[in-house]
């Protein structure tokens, strides 16, 4: 049995001091242009300074078509290196593990804010999207792999491919509507191809020493829990990820097809063969006993959201404290503001949930 507070060596690069890692959190707050605000530059590296095993940023667009919010970070020009440069340094220097999420939003993304339509893996008029060549799906494989080569550039220890939450990796994946003739639709090898071809990609670009993860969603945006399931067993056992990050929501929940019902979510993952590939879960993971569990339940480490954001020092107050709890939510903004959560942030959890915010 693993605590949460013991180290964590993964195949490649420098061990995280313990088993918590902060999950990637869109937060709004960088500049237009991509560029590394001082609010999100706070964020960050308090959450190192509180003591998480890895600190990771928001998702961060990997090519200019692929911005999906307003004040998104940026790692698709060379204008963004300065400030992920001092991002990388903050986040060391407090003690963590850092990385950066690689995104692109396809059918998701926003033109207004880029300039440029939107490109998707199938047309989408009604959204104005378009469906993507093959030759420009290679140009994304390749924007996935100059990210992380500028990731690296800049100090930071990984990076996090995003397939989950219906942006364009996922969008890939989903049995609904990914019904392309050539190598990247169709059938489920087609449909995986484009996350096995992003990890070859970076794994060629990068150094020996770049952790690389994967965050997936086992459920929702047209993927189906059995595929999910065959997908992650492929990128487990074939030795080019450090870690993959399941996003599940609710860490402790059922899945929603019924004929997979038996067993908790998690447990369709846990005994999937990983070898010296990590495996880590995010979704209500809101106290101590709860992180204990995914652990003991076969996970190697648990990812943060909403904990994070209330305490600073979540990851050090469940590696020291077996009862610790989060606060509930409303909180006072002013708590927030403590927690250095910038006011783009704070206006953010307002908008998007009634009771996390009080003003």
């Amino acid at each position: 049995m693993q605590y949460l507070g013991s180290p964590l060596e993964l195949a490649h690069g420098r061990a995280w001091r313990n088993r918590v890692a902060l999950a990637p959190l869109t937060n709004l707050q960088s500049n237009a242009d991509g560029t590394l605000s001082d609010d999100e530059y706070r964020w960050l590296v308090r959450r190192a300074e509180g003591g998480f095993g890895l600190v990771m940023t928001c998702a961060a667009h990997v090519s200019p078509e692929g911005q999906t919010f307003p004040g998104q970070l940026g790692i698709c020009d060379d204008a963004h290196l300065d400030g992920l440069r001092r991002l990388a340094t903050g986040i060391r220097s407090a003690g963590s593990v850092s990385a950066v999420q690689l995104q692109h939003g396809g059918r998701r993304a926003d033109a207004e804010l880029s300039g440029r339509p939107a490109l998707a893996p199938w047309d989408d008029p009604q959204r104005g999207v378009t469906a993507l060549t093959t030759d420009q799906i290679e140009r994304v494989i390749a924007d996935f792999a100059d990210a992380a080569v500028r990731a690296e550039r800049a100090g930071f220890d990984g990076v996090e491919i995003h397939g989950a939450h219906g942006y364009l990796v996922a969008q890939f994946l989903d049995v609904r509507h990914n019904h392309r003739t050539d190598r990247y639709g169709g059938s489920a090898e087609n449909r995986f191809r484009i996350v096995h071809d992003i990890i070859a990609a970076i794994r060629a670009e990068t150094s020996p020493d770049l952790q690389l993860g994967l965050r997936l969603s086992p459920e929702r945006y047209g993927i189906v829990l059995d595929e999910a399931c065959a997908l992650a067993g492929e990128v487990l056992s074939d030795r080019h990820l450090d870690y993959l990050d399941l996003s599940l929501w609710d860490a402790f929940k059922r899945p929603y097809e019924e004929h997979h019902q038996d067993r908790l979510l998690i447990e369709h993952f846990v005994d999937l063969p990983r070898g010296s590939t990590r495996l880590g879960v995010a979704g209500k993971i809101l106290d101590a006993p709860g992180a204990r569990e995914c652990l003991e339940r076969g996970a190697d480490f648990v990812l943060i959201g909403t904990g994070a954001i209330l305490h600073h020092d979540f990851a050090r107050n469940v590696a020291a404290d077996d009862e610790f709890r989060a606060m509930d939510t409303p909180v006072p903004e002013r708590h927030l503001v403590n927690e250095s959560v910038g006011p783009r942030f704070v206006d953010y959890l307002d908008d998007r949930w009634d009771d996390f915010v009080i003003r």
